[in-house]
């Protein structure tokens, strides 16, 4: 059971001068090279994002690295400055993979405390130059919360062979899963559950395109049929490694919320202060005042949960599972709550496909579920701080 009092420094959750300056950089940098059309043009790519951004943001501003040591290469930072960058990628709607690489798959590896891969992925994580993902770390999906025990009845196992392990199953809506470079795996073996790096080849591992809702977050079905691995870390701490890191999703996944939500009000309020209706701005009437002080309010929680859980990640906190299932129910329900006003205060013009609103609905939609539905969260949650039985994942 956890404690119900935060026990987190309360500066740590205010913004410093440095991550100000982060965010600065960032939004100018996302206004002039990733507006809404330089999205919808990428979509249409192979790999679906803008690569020349991708090498920018590790080059010249760093951000793979952020939360990365600088033994591995990295700024040598903490998750509170990755979350910065994670937020104005959400308002900018960034369609290139920074949670599976950066967030997920870079904190798998750490976490694992496996030096040796560490030192042999990190690095290029860390510079742009290589793309993970994580596969298999929760049933149905990239970390939806699954049953009493999730080691049971695993889609993917591992075979140990005279050359070393090889992974047969497969792993569906695997994010980045047909384009990432690497991929860490939850799989099962007769000692129980660990996880292994995958660098997929064609003849041994299968990866398909799932069409999905939102398209600015690409999935995939992975199969694997012999794909030679190396096993990450122990298996006796595999299992925290892979829950640490979905929490550590969850908080960065927030963060994203966040910066869409922000972005889906300042877009609206912007509307309605220049579109005029009966000589007045439509702004002026006070039912659509109410409404977008609903969206403003609940943007402010949305904030301070995801700032707890971000805070709890920095610092390693034993609050993190509680801190990012709070933030995941406040952040997900603020963010379809504010793009349903984004569409629906813009009137005839905001129902449109060439609006921008309707990337942001999908990606509001899909993110809500991606790892776990609010309702599973309330339930981890309730077990969490002692008002359920037991956790449920």
């Amino acid at each position: 059971m956890h404690r119900r009092h935060p026990e987190v420094d309360p500066q740590l959750l205010s913004e410093t001068d440095e991550q100000r300056q982060l965010r600065t950089v960032l939004r100018d940098l996302y206004a002039e090279a990733s507006g809404v059309e330089e999205v919808r043009k990428h979509l249409a790519t192979p790999r679906g994002y803008d690569e020349a951004l991708w090498a920018r943001l590790a080059g010249e501003i760093g951000v793979h690295g952020l939360a990365v040591p600088e033994e591995y290469g990295g700024s040598g930072f903490t998750f509170a400055e990755l979350a910065v960058a994670l937020e104005e990628s959400g308002r900018a709607l960034y369609c290139a993979p920074l949670l599976p690489t950066v967030v997920l798959a870079a904190h798998a590896l750490l976490l694992s405390g496996d030096r040796t891969a560490c030192e042999r992925y990190l690095p290029r994580i860390a510079d742009g130059t290589l793309t993970a993902t994580v596969a298999g770390f929760g049933p149905g999906g990239p970390g939806r919360p699954g049953g009493p025990d999730r080691s049971r009845g695993l889609a993917v196992t591992a075979e140990q062979g005279g050359d070393g392990w090889v992974l047969r199953g497969r792993a569906d809506f695997v994010l980045d899963g047909a384009g990432a470079d690497l991929l860490l795996v939850r799989a099962g073996t007769p000692a129980g559950p660990r996880i292994f790096a995958c660098e997929p080849a064609p003849d041994t591992c299968r990866r398909t395109p799932r069409r999905v809702l939102d398209e600015t977050r690409r999935q995939a079905l992975v199969e694997f049929m012999g794909a030679p691995a190396t096993a990450v870390g122990t298996a006796e701490e595999a299992e925290g490694t892979v829950s640490a890191t979905l929490d550590i999703g969850r908080a960065a996944l927030a963060a994203e919320q966040v910066g869409g939500s922000g972005h889906a009000l300042d877009g609206t309020v912007a509307f309605v202060a220049q579109r005029h209706q009966f000589g007045r701005p439509i702004g002026s009437f006070q039912a659509v005042k109410h409404r977008l002080a609903d969206v403003l309010v609940a943007l402010e929680a949305a904030r301070s949960g995801s700032a707890y859980a971000t805070a709890c990640a920095a610092i390693a906190s034993p609050q993190l599972p509680v801190a990012a299932c709070a933030a995941a129910v406040v952040c997900s329900e603020t963010f379809r709550l504010a793009t349903a006003e984004y569409v629906q205060l813009h009137g005839g013009i905001g129902f449109t496909w060439e609006h921008p609103a309707h990337l942001y609905v999908r990606r509001a939609r899909g993110a809500e579920v991606l790892f776990g539905t609010a309702d599973q969260h309330r339930t981890r949650l309730a077990g969490l701080v002692g008002l359920a039985s037991r956790p449920a994942a």
